[in-house]
């Protein structure tokens, strides 16, 4: 079943469920869907469509950072609430061990040793975990890999 598919049918049960919050954040993933279409003219394939639902949770990850210092916590619980919603639809995460051995991996092959590749190891490592790690999260290990 594709991405579309999915994400159809749970909008469908979420309205039966009446649980509006999975049925508003579903129905803003599928509009920035449309969205993105329109834009490119074409229709998105699954990978398409998991960089417009990663790019939705990078979205609201730096919407919490905004809500937490505005001390606005009922923004911020509606907000996890809705990254929970959508992780659910990436492949699963990559814990941080699993992207240190990667990056651990790329350097010895690559033979990166200093901070000064590493625009050569993001290159190389960020194809590896796309969808499956955030790259904030890639990119700082990396640094502290690379400065130890």
């Amino acid at each position: 079943m594709s991405y579309k598919e999915t994400l159809m049918a749970d909008l469908k049960q979420a309205m039966k469920d009446k649980d509006k919050l999975a049925k508003d954040t579903i129905t803003l993933i599928r509009a920035s869907i449309k969205q993105r279409e329109v834009d490119e003219r074409k229709e998105l394939n699954d990978d398409d469509i998991l960089d417009v639902i990663n790019k939705e949770v990078k979205e609201r990850r730096s919407s919490i950072e905004e809500f937490e210092r505005g001390n606005r916590q009922d923004l911020v619980d509606k907000t996890n609430a809705e990254i929970d919603i959508l992780l659910k639809y990436l492949p699963e995460q990559l814990s941080e061990d699993d992207i240190a051995s990667m990056i651990k991996d790329v350097m010895d092959k690559e033979g990166i040793t200093s901070a000064n590749e590493m625009g050569k190891l993001m290159k190389n490592v960020m194809p590896m975990v796309k969808g499956k790690a955030d790259g904030k999260l890639v990119s700082k290990i990396a640094g502290q890999m690379l400065k130890a």
